[in-house]
């Protein structure tokens, strides 16, 4: 098995071939065959979480100390890293990602996530709970609170950021001594495959297992088994609702990164030009391919003018391109069906009377591959669908406001409910908004950076629990209560 041809699924520690064969895996930036992918069988994913369960049930993993597992994941995290440079190139190739996004962000977080768990691994899961005396003097009433795994977790990460996602879930899910069956987003799964691959050559049989498809009944197949009981979920709002709707006859636990439409504030005491470079970030980070874009740019009244058409001038300087190429800013989307779907925003937002400022094509000079320009929509209002729903593409919504009540109303005026962003010379209003905010995050004066050590996760249809950092522990931990009387 190569990381660009891979033709089995791993299941209980054995590459087993794909029952239904293989698919081509598309460059998105030049529409040629990149590698090769396998396609289960929904026999083979349930398979896949039977041998979880095994391993679960029966397995070291979770009867390991929390320096043992802690000790293995340092040494997957030192394995992966070795293999770190045949890695970016097969990134490029299947998920358009810039060669410095591939490097960084993508290949290169994920030694540092699995490293981070590692060291989170050897916590104590114990926390004492402060006595208290008995009613009629029988004594102290002495205990504590202890985490345990959950059991089986099934890993869904989406086309985005496949590998760094994958390695921010399985890392804190087998820090706290779950087992794992991994299904990635079907266009980019490479990656994945070949960070289950190395984990699972350090790790005890069937801790990790992977799966991966086309069809939804694979997807279908792995949330609905009874060996699984949790799943962790980053995608679409759409299928995140219907993997929690799966889920509620058996309470299955479940960890939901979902959808956004994060509002961008500029107040017109802001430095403009730091909030210019941070209003570009959906053009210019991953092509707009990222939750947490502030694809809806809300901008006080005063600037609206002057701040679009800078934002509309600067996106005319944007190379847009192959992501191979020095130079180049904007690449690829990930498939030809998804730039479809972002140009059918487009057009939606055209029809309703949105006024197209820059972009909204396909770049004239790049026939092939799957671009689309930067776009800046003005002339919006907040009811349209361009402006509430989420794109996931270069395309920004500019919107209005008159002072700082409309623009916590605007902001909030949204299904969703992931991240935020705020810019302001006035330090006490950008946290008095922040904290107006009904968002997971919100990042004042700040880009899209994200503290590893924080809380991620969303209000409203942006998901459902939060994981990054300690935080995750909790996520994929069950709390357990042992009390004596003293």
């Amino acid at each position: 098995m190569t990381a660009a041809n891979v033709e089995s699924v791993l299941i209980g520690g054995e590459w087993v071939p794909a029952a239904r064969g293989t698919y081509p895996i598309v460059d998105p930036s030049t529409e040629e065959v990149a590698g090769a992918a396998p396609e289960a069988s929904v026999e083979q994913v349930r398979a896949a979480a039977r041998a979880a369960r095994d391993a679960f049930e029966q397995g070291p993993w979770p009867r390991m100390s929390g320096a043992e597992r802690g000790a293995l994941l340092a040494k997957a995290a030192e394995a992966f890293r070795r293999e770190m440079s045949t890695l970016v190139d097969v990134t490029i190739a299947e998920t358009g990602a810039l060669r410095g996004v591939a490097e960084s962000q993508q290949v290169g977080a994920v030694p540092l996530r699995l490293l981070k768990y590692a060291e989170m691994a050897v916590r104590s899961p114990d926390d004492e709970v402060l006595p208290r005396p008995m009613p009629g003097g029988a004594g102290l009433a002495c205990g504590l609170a202890t985490r345990e795994p959950v059991g089986v977790v099934a890993c869904i990460t989406p086309f985005n950021f496949p590998m760094t996602n994958c390695a921010g879930k399985i890392g804190p899910a087998l820090a706290c001594g779950n087992t794992v069956v991994v299904k990635p987003a079907p266009v980019d799964p490479l990656g994945v495959a070949a960070l289950c691959r190395i984990v699972g050559e350090v790790l005890p049989p069937g801790v990790v297992n992977f799966v991966n498809g086309v069809g939804p009944e694979i997807g279908e197949a792995l949330v609905d088994s009874p060996d699984v009981d949790m799943v962790s979920f980053t995608g679409s709002t759409t299928v995140g609702t219907r993997i929690q709707a799966a889920c509620a006859p058996r309470l299955k636990r479940t960890l939901l990164e979902l959808g956004g439409k994060s509002a961008q504030i500029v107040f017109a005491d802001a430095d403009l030009a730091k909030a210019l470079r941070g209003a570009m970030q959906p053009w210019t980070f991953h092509s707009g391919q990222i939750c947490i874009a502030g694809t809806r740019l809300l901008v006080e009244q005063s600037i609206y003018d002057e701040f679009t058409s800078r934002m509309a001038a600067a996106a005319k300087e944007l190379r847009v391109g192959d992501p191979r190429t020095a130079g180049v800013v904007v690449g690829p989307l990930v498939s030809r069906a998804h730039r479809d779907r972002v140009e059918g925003c487009i057009a939606r937002g055209r029809d309703e009377g949105a006024v197209v400022a820059c972009g909204g094509k396909r770049p004239a000079h790049l026939p092939r591959g799957f671009y689309v320009e930067p776009t800046l929509f003005t002339g919006a209002t907040n009811a349209m669908e361009i402006a509430r729903e989420e794109v996931f593409g270069p395309v920004v919504t500019a919107i209005p406001f008159r002072d700082e009540d409309e623009a916590i109303a605007l902001a909030n005026d949204s299904d969703y409910g992931l991240y935020g962003y705020v810019w302001t010379g006035d330090t006490p209003r950008g946290l008095r908004v922040a904290r107006a905010l009904r968002t997971g995050t919100v990042q004042v004066n700040s880009g899209s950076g994200m503290n590893p050590d924080a809380p991620f996760g969303g209000y409203k249809l942006s998901g459902i629990g939060r994981d990054g950092g300690a935080y995750a522990l909790t996520a994929y931990s069950e709390l357990k209560y042992i009390g004596w009387t003293a």
